[in-house]
């Protein structure tokens, strides 16, 4: 069959593969993967990696480079194993792709993204979302209903990081916030921040495109371009008292962000730490201290919010539909699917991999 499998940096290669095998444990599900999508850290991967996809096997899946990537995607069961009831063959499911021993610490207390052996389909597993197959666990096997498109069940995983971030922020409905950054991540939060009543949002982005997408999404949103407007005076002018916004979502992985959230929230204000940074930021804990701010870090979201995420987008409220700006086949994946992400002014948000047909005709 057909993969997407990471090599090492700037090596991704669409190869032949061996099929999974046959014969399923009790509590394991073959799948047909149908949209997956490319990823910030997929990207991350291919510009700098080996960084968390494995060199040396994984602790607890085993796995090792080559990689199939893929861990944000839709899926048609094809078969179940014999302990598996909550899906059958021919559902539409979504895959929630951390993993992590049943006994450990985290996952015992409903933390399982906090594990310290966590795997990750798609990035530290045998199988991924970019392949033609895959084995993963029942528990990671999320049926979704015929309701819900093929796209919005793999914008599931990516919506979850938004939804979890936006909760850290204690926004609250009236609230004002900053989000810094305008890519998929980014654009996912202005839809979570609105969705947590937000009366005014304010979207930082220096590329263009993306500064329009992202504050097309809803309406009224403030659109600012740092490097041709003062952020922090904008974020004044458009909080109460002029004090500055109530939460500041960094998704741009980046210092100069970082510390532009700090600025522009009120005091005790609630700073959320999204993007991935790369190398460590140089930051003033002193002027962190004098506002008497919360710094929020975030990792992935804890993996009980599936159905919560299914039931927002069901309802129609939370249309994450509208940052997908591509479909491309999986023999594209490289030049127009990574490269047109890495362009810094690129008009992209989120491109969707077409892994097999749709379930239908799958």
């Amino acid at each position: 069959m057909q993969a997407v499998r990471f090599h090492t940096k700037r090596d991704i290669r669409v190869e032949d593969v061996a099929e999974p095998e046959s014969e399923l444990k009790p509590n394991e599900v073959l799948i047909a993967p149908l949209l997956c999508g490319i990823c910030g850290t997929d990207l991350h991967e291919f510009v700098a990696g080996p960084i968390v996809t494995p060199i040396e096997p994984n602790a607890l899946t085993g796995a090792v480079l080559p990689q199939i990537l893929g861990h944000e995607f839709s899926a048609t069961v094809l078969r179940v194993g014999s302990a598996v009831t909550h899906v059958v063959e021919g559902d539409r499911v979504s895959i929630q792709p951390l993993m992590a021993p049943e006994d450990d610490f985290y996952a015992r207390r409903g933390l399982l993204h906090l594990s310290e052996t966590l795997g990750v389909i798609g990035l530290s597993h045998p199988w991924g979302g970019m392949g033609k197959r895959a084995v993963v666990d029942a528990r990671n096997v999320i049926p979704i209903p015929s309701t819900l498109s093929d796209a919005q069940g793999a914008l599931v995983e990516p919506a979850a990081v938004a939804v979890y971030a936006v909760d850290r922020s204690r926004l609250k409905a009236g609230g004002s916030v900053l989000i810094s950054g305008a890519g998929p991540i980014g654009a996912l939060v202005v839809l979570a921040a609105k969705m947590a009543g937000a009366s005014t949002i304010i979207v930082s982005e220096r590329n263009p495109a993306r500064l329009d997408k992202a504050a097309a999404l809803v309406p009224g949103v403030i659109a600012v371009n740092p490097d041709l407007e003062d952020l922090v005076a904008v974020a004044r002018k458009h909080s109460e008292g002029g004090a500055g916004v109530d939460a500041a979502l960094e998704c741009v992985g980046a210092e100069s962000s970082l510390n532009a959230c700090a600025k522009a929230v009120r005091r005790q204000g609630v700073v959320v730490q999204v993007g991935l940074h790369t190398r460590p930021a140089q930051v003033d804990p002193m002027f962190w201290a004098l506002k008497d701010i919360s710094l929020e870090a975030t990792w992935c979201y804890p993996v009980q919010i599936w159905p919560r995420i299914v039931s927002m987008m069901e309802s129609g409220s939370f249309p994450v539909e509208k940052i997908v700006s591509a479909e491309i086949p999986m023999q594209d994946v490289v030049g127009k699917g990574f490269e047109r992400l890495l362009d810094p002014g690129g008009r992209d948000l989120k491109i969707l991999v077409r892994v097999n047909e749709p379930a239908a005709s799958a």
